[in-house]
């Protein structure tokens, strides 16, 4: 991979778009190839807008083992030679990209829109049409397996419980899963385009919501984003207050998730002390900011809220009793038999599917990949107080569970640390005015995975192109590779597993 062919940023490191090499088509696809080939995975690939019929396209690897981001892009108008045949990470990013701008990836195998949306284009009517007639023979299509005794079942959008919508699509023979297709889109908002011209007031409640049970983690990446882009630095109390809010997130959604996997193989007693202690988490956020999901908690330049030491004392009082209550209620998850049969060799995937579908988070971690932004990508308090990556090498629904309580375990830890020791002094600095023509990438470790945002300014500051990667969007395709030639019987607890985000999706 030639070094004229891309920039290396650190995490959160800005700088001005001129710097970010414009390089032939032929040698963008190139870089990609030859980046992802020697062990560096795409944490975003996207089109924005570059003047009448022109895009850029840009391309962002993540090389975890050195904590470095590669930037590289090219000029493209109508097509350009497709990624997926080569590299599966693409493909999703490529029908994004087709489906938003009409502009097609040549010999992409399933071109197929992935939110239904109309395109973003110019002169909407004329680039619809061509966009229809590039992806016309996957628009409402499934795949189909043909056969003897093979049947198809369809699940959703519309579920029995109170949940997101999601279609899922299954070929069987038998009970066997010959191939799950996974369609969404039924959540798209919109939330991409609502953030162009920005920031303004719309642009905090906007992140606060992308995920909502992912408050603290967009925001977190989107705070970043903007005082690096604005020559600011948060104060050290407030990045410690933001690493605590973070982890009360990622321990009420872990903690949650560990119950439901009870819940869907019937075994009762974690499943419902799980949900009680969900709740109890999700209230030592409100107790840092009134909110239980940490809304109006983070903000540029810092934090909204400050706690005292009367707040201190409840909260490492509170931890301590909720350290005792999860670890008997997961302590029942590791010694029940019955719980390991439904849980062992169930949903599995390979650390080589892991690495060319380029799963990140729980999914990935539990494929034994040593993939953590707190770790390997650090930024805010994770540079001074880092928490090593917690991984099992099995890649099945066990895997999965049990990464989530490594986590727990090492959260914990954090909060009990950053509780005894936060540091003193103001919790906001003023944020400036974002600097024109200038670009960002910001990684945050979300409790799904890997959050990845990454903003544009234009000639006065404002925001011209923003893009969003939810770890979701990264792990969707993991969820239907983990179901081949698994029983149907075994779709809720894999998806649990997983517990991805429709939202987070259908940005």
């Amino acid at each position: 991979m030639q070094t004229s062919h891309f920039i290396s940023l650190y995490n959160g490191q800005s700088v001005d778009v001129k710097q970010i090499p414009i390089v032939p088509i032929p040698a963008f696809r190139d870089t990609i190839l030859e980046a992802v080939a020697s062990g560096k995975r795409i944490a975003s690939l996207f089109a924005a807008p570059a003047g009448p019929d022109r895009f850029s396209l840009y391309g962002i690897l993540a090389d975890d083992p050195s904590g470095i981001l590669s930037v590289s892009s090219c000029e493209v108008s109508e097509s350009f030679p497709s990624l997926t045949p080569d590299c599966a990470q693409a493909h999703l990013f490529e029908r994004e990209i087709a489906e938003q701008w009409a502009i097609q990836p040549l010999g992409h195998p399933w071109l197929k829109p992935i939110r239904f949306h109309p395109c973003y284009r110019d002169g909407q009517d004329a680039w619809n049409r061509k966009k229809e007639e590039a992806i016309a023979p996957c628009v409402v299509d499934f795949f189909r397996v043909n056969g003897e005794e093979i049947h198809e079942v369809a699940v959703g959008p519309v579920h029995a419980g109170i949940i997101e919508p999601g279609h899922f699509r299954f070929q069987c023979h038998g009970e066997t899963v010959l191939h799950l297709e996974i369609a969404l889109g039924y959540q798209h908002r919109g939330a991409e385009r609502a953030l162009v011209a920005g920031p303004n007031k719309k642009t905090l409640p906007i992140m606060q919501t992308l995920a909502g049970d992912t408050t603290i983690g967009h925001t977190l990446a989107y705070c970043h984003l903007m005082e690096s882009l604005s020559g600011v630095t948060a104060p050290l109390r407030a990045q410690s207050l933001r690493g605590m809010a973070l982890e009360l997130e990622r321990l009420a959604n872990h903690t949650g998730d560990l119950g439901a996997l009870a819940g869907d193989i019937g075994y009762l007693p974690t499943a419902s002390f799980c949900g009680r202690i969900r709740g109890d988490f999700l209230n030592l956020t409100a107790l840092l900011c009134g909110n239980r999901f940490g809304r109006g908690l983070v903000c540029p330049g810092g934090v909204g809220f400050d706690i005292n030491s009367g707040i201190t004392e409840r909260l490492a009082q509170r931890l301590a009793q909720l350290k005792k209550d999860v670890e008997v209620a997961t302590a029942l998850l590791w010694n029940t038999p019955s719980v390991l049969a439904r849980f062992e060799d169930t949903g599995a995937i390979s650390p080589q599917t892991c690495q060319d579908l380029g799963l990140v988070g729980i999914a990935a971690r539990a494929c034994g990949m040593e993939m953590d932004c707190r770790f390997t990508f650090p930024s805010g308090i994770y540079s001074f107080a880092q928490i090593p990556v917690s991984s099992w090498p099995t890649g099945d629904v066990f895997a999965r569970a049990y990464v989530r309580w490594l986590e727990i375990q090492k959260s914990i830890a954090f909060l009990q640390d950053q509780i005894a020791m936060c540091p003193q002094g103001p919790v906001r600095t003023d944020s400036n005015t974002p600097r024109p023509n200038h670009f960002c990438v910001s990684l945050v470790e979300g409790w799904r995975g890997e959050i990845c945002h990454v903003g544009i300014t234009d000639s006065e500051g404002s925001l011209l192109h923003y893009k969003i990667t939810d770890p979701s969007f990264h792990n969707w395709m993991g969820l239907a590779m983990a179901l081949r030639n698994q029983q149907i019987s075994d779709f809720p607890l894999c998806n649990k597993s997983f517990n991805l985000s429709y939202c987070g999706h259908d940005l």
